[in-house]
């Protein structure tokens, strides 16, 4: 399916001169680390019975950054385009150590999502040549995971002087907390500052946080709405 985009006007924006200053860096990206309180994630996926937790985790970053405009926009060949849906591109382990990509299309309920992407993530993880990257797919968010790490910083790798404006989102090794009860979830979330600030990233987490600490309705196939989640819109 072509991805649907249409051309965004910075004219009017209230970011117009961030997006003119910050559009010409060498590293115009920046990351964000933090830790998310993910306790109540894995009973209430148990109690809905659907999905995995690696699932769950692709569901929420790819459904926020659909809710969140800033999340769709994109720079090629030095205009900017809002794209209608994204998508997600993810790592995937192989059994030789080796990694490949799944692509993961957009669903807004859980249940569907996870039946749509469950086989995508085992085709990519038996396929002998899954190590096929979309370089020229702009309609995505680009997804990694580090169970073996509960990191606290995160860097990807990067081609210096491209338009490369892709939302970049990492998960770590869960931990739990002594005494607390507690697990806990290192994420990491790179973007493009000409196209966001901190505020974009901040509602993006505030919104992440706040599926975990209520997993049960979106895991049964309520839709994320960020507005639902205490998060307002970002244009």
């Amino acid at each position: 399916m072509a991805a649907m985009r249409r051309p965004f006007d910075p004219t009017d924006w209230p970011r117009r001169a961030a997006f003119e200053f910050f559009r010409g860096f060498d590293k115009p990206w920046f990351n964000v680390c933090t830790r998310v309180d993910v306790t109540a994630l894995r009973p209430a996926l148990a109690v809905a019975g659907t999905g995995s937790l690696t699932l769950a985790l692709h569901h929420a970053a790819l459904a926020l950054a659909n809710a969140l405009e800033p999340f769709r926009l994109r720079l090629q060949g030095g205009q900017l385009w809002l794209y209608d849906v994204v998508h997600a591109g993810t790592t995937v382990l192989r059994p030789d150590g080796s990694f490949g990509f799944a692509y993961l299309d957009h669903h807004p309920q859980f249940p569907a999502f996870a039946a749509a992407a469950a086989p995508a993530l085992a085709a990519a993880r038996d396929a002998p040549d899954s190590f096929a990257p979309r370089s020229d797919a702009h309609d995505l968010i680009h997804c990694t995971s580090l169970p073996w790490l509960h990191f606290t910083s995160f860097s990807h790798a990067r081609r210096w002087g491209g338009e490369d404006a892709i939302p970049k989102i990492a998960f770590g090794r869960i931990d739990a907390e002594p005494g607390s009860g507690r697990h806990w979830l290192p994420l990491s979330v790179e973007v493009h500052h000409a196209l966001m600030d901190g505020l974009a990233v901040g509602r993006y987490v505030q919104a992440f946080e706040a599926l975990m600490r209520e997993p049960l309705p979106w895991l049964q196939g309520a839709p994320v709405e960020p507005l639902n989640l205490g998060v307002s819109p970002i244009s």
